[in-house]
């Protein structure tokens, strides 16, 4: 069982009285936690987060959608402008951070020019999706327009830029498969 200090046990209750509060569906958000466009996320019940988590949101549309029974850790940070969904049982370790948008584009006929300041660049944004039952190591960043499939593992420290297919663990920058799960073994093999 877990033993807090006195002063954390009272701040763990005070974040317990204000998650019941303003998130209802939600079974416990470690504050201080920053929210933009609060309105833009559905689901997240039984969501559990982290001290100083950020969730920077479109606030007009649904650009957030979060399972049930989602675990975060402490500051991770999400950008959704125009559409991440994660599924069911995601666990995600400290200090990631998930974006659908960046500063510009980088690939393709028409590409932003490093001479333009990176804030007078125009946003882009391309929808992310991460199955059920991942599992995200600390410090992972996963950009615009990855998919991660069901049952996945992703390394700390990797980089995810594409897709990732079902039951693969995938490590690096940018992330690539190590492992895949083999159904008639029940064990991870090495990827060829």
């Amino acid at each position: 069982m877990d033993k807090y200090s006195p002063s954390e046990f009272i701040s763990n209750c005070f974040s317990f009285l204000r998650t019941k509060l303003f998130f209802r569906e939600c079974r416990f958000i470690r504050f201080p936690f920053y929210i933009r466009g609060k309105q833009s996320m559905k689901g997240a019940v039984n969501l559990t987060l982290g001290r100083f988590c950020r969730f920077e949101l479109d606030g007009k549309h649904k650009t957030l959608s979060i399972g049930k029974n989602c675990e975060m850790g402490d500051m991770t940070h999400i950008v959704a402008l125009n559409h991440i969904e994660i599924g069911n049982n995601v666990l995600i370790a400290s200090k990631c951070f998930i974006s659908d948008t960046s500063h510009g584009i980088y690939k393709g006929k028409i590409q932003d020019s490093p001479t333009t300041p990176p804030n007078s660049r125009k946003l882009y944004s391309t929808s992310v999706k991460i199955g059920n039952n991942v599992w995200i190591g600390e410090n992972v960043v996963i950009l615009a327009g990855s998919v991660i499939g069901d049952g996945c593992i992703i390394g700390a420290n990797s980089v995810v830029n594409s897709n990732i297919p079902c039951n693969s663990l995938a490590v690096g920058a940018p992330a690539r498969i190590k492992k895949v799960f083999d159904e008639d073994s029940k064990t991870w093999v090495r990827e060829r």
